[in-house]
C-alpha cells in the first residue's frame, strides 16, 4: 500500500474521534470572549473617555514592542491562507460532513478573533499607521506562505502543534509587557489570546500522538523531515508597502527577541517539548529510517542550542513604516 493511501486510512480513522475534540479542545461560540468584550463599547455614552483610556495606556509601550505588536497582528489577520493550505491536506474534505472539515472551520472562527481585537486596539491606540498595517495584511495575504508540509496531514500537524505553542509563548509574553508598562486592556486581550492558542496547540499535539500510535514509522519521518527544514513562521513573507518579500521580516524578527518576546531559545524549548510529550527517546516499532529520524531529532535540540548561543541580534532599533518614531522609547 502506498504512503498516501497509509495516510488517507489514518486519517479516516481518527476523524471518528474529531467530535470529540472540538468538544474538548474548542468552546462554543455563544461561550467564547468576542472582540468587542475588551474594546470600548461605542453604543455607551462614556465611550470617548473609554477610548483615551486605551490611547492613555499606549504611551507607555515602546518602538519594538509596537512593531513586535503589528507583526503579530498581522500574522494572526492573515488566517485565511491558513484556512485554504489546512483545508487541502490529504484525508479532508470540504464540505460539511467530513470531521477534519469541521475542525478546521470551528478552529478558524476562534482563531479569527484573534486578528480582529488587535487590529481594533492598534486603531483606537493612536500609536500606528493603521494604512501601512493594512497594506501589509493585504501583502501577505497575497503573496501566502509555505510551510513546507505540502498536503501532507502528518507534517502539517507537526507544523501546526509547533506554531501554535510558539505563538501562545509570542501572546503571553506581549501581554506580560503590556500589564508591566501599564496597559492592562491590552494585557488582557494578550493572556485570553495566548490562552486559546494553548487550547489549540494542545489539541495539535495530541492529533500527532495518536498517528505515533498506529502509524510510528512515517510520523517520525515526517517529523524529522520538518525539523531539518525549520518551522518557518507564518510571517516569514512579511513586507511594508514598496519591499520586496522578505525584506521586512528579518527586521521583525530582531525587533521580538530584543524585547524577548520570542527568541532562538523558545524554538529549541518547543523543540524539546514536543519530543518528550510525544516520547520520542522511549518510541519502539520503528523501521531503520525512522530509527535514525528519532536519533537525528533526539540530538537535534542540543545541536540547536549550541548555535543559538552563537547568534547575534542587531541591537540597533530599525524603523517600520507602520510606527512613527516621534517620542517613543526603543
Amino acid at each position: 500500500m502506498s504512503t498516501t493511501n497509509i495516510r488517507l486510512e489514518v486519517m479516516q480513522l481518527l476523524e471518528k474521534k474529531v467530535d470529540d475534540f472540538i468538544d474538548k479542545y474548542l468552546i462554543p461560540v455563544e461561550k467564547i470572549w468576542q472582540p468587542s468584550d475588551f474594546l470600548p463599547d461605542s453604543q455607551e455614552d462614556d465611550f470617548y473617555d473609554q477610548v483615551e483610556r486605551v490611547r492613555g495606556e499606549a504611551k507607555e509601550l515602546g518602538y519594538d514592542f509596537w512593531v513586535t505588536l503589528v507583526g503579530d497582528t498581522v500574522t494572526e489577520e492573515a488566517l485565511p491562507t491558513y484556512e485554504s493550505w489546512l483545508i487541502t491536506m490529504e484525508g479532508v474534505e470540504n464540505d460539511l460532513e467530513n470531521g477534519w472539515s469541521k475542525w478546521i472551520r470551528h478552529w478558524t472562527g476562534e482563531e479569527n478573533r484573534h486578528g480582529d481585537v488587535l487590529n481594533k486596539y492598534l486603531y483606537l491606540s493612536g500609536r500606528v499607521n493603521m494604512r501601512e498595517v493594512e497594506v501589509t495584511t493585504h501583502y501577505l495575504l497575497n503573496d501566502g506562505f509555505d510551510p513546507g508540509t505540502g498536503r501532507d496531514p502528518y507534517k502539517n500537524f507537526v507544523y501546526t502543534a509547533f506554531q501554535e505553542l510558539a505563538t501562545n509563548i509570542s501572546h503571553k509574553r506581549v501581554g506580560q509587557l503590556a500589564a508591566q508598562k501599564g496597559s492592562p486592556t491590552l494585557a488582557k486581550m494578550c493572556r485570553i489570546i495566548a490562552g486559546d492558542e494553548m487550547r489549540h496547540h494542545l489539541a495539535y499535539k495530541e492529533f500527532v500522538k495518536m498517528i505515533y500510535e498506529v502509524d510510528p514509522s512515517e510520523m517520525m519521518l515526517a517529523f524529522e523531515y520538518m525539523m531539518r527544514n525549520k518551522i518557518v513562521m507564518p510571517a516569514q513573507l512579511i513586507r511594508e508597502s514598496g519591499d520586496h518579500v522578505r525584506d521586512t521580516y528579518v527586521d521583525f524578527s530582531n525587533a521580538a527577541q530584543r524585547i524577548g518576546v520570542y527568541t532562538s531559545n523558545d524554538y529549541v524549548d518547543i523543540l524539546r517539548r514536543l519530543i518528550k510529550y510525544w516520547e520520542i527517546e522511549t518510541m519502539t516499532s520503528l523501521n531503520d529510517k525512522a530509527e535514525r529520524a528519532r536519533d537525528y531529532l533526539c540530538k537535534l535540540p542540543h545541536r540547536l542550542e549550541r548555535i543559538s548561543e552563537r547568534i547575534k541580534i542587531d541591537p540597533e532599533v530599525s524603523f517600520f513604516k507602520w510606527v512613527t518614531p516621534n517620542g517613543m522609547m526603543a
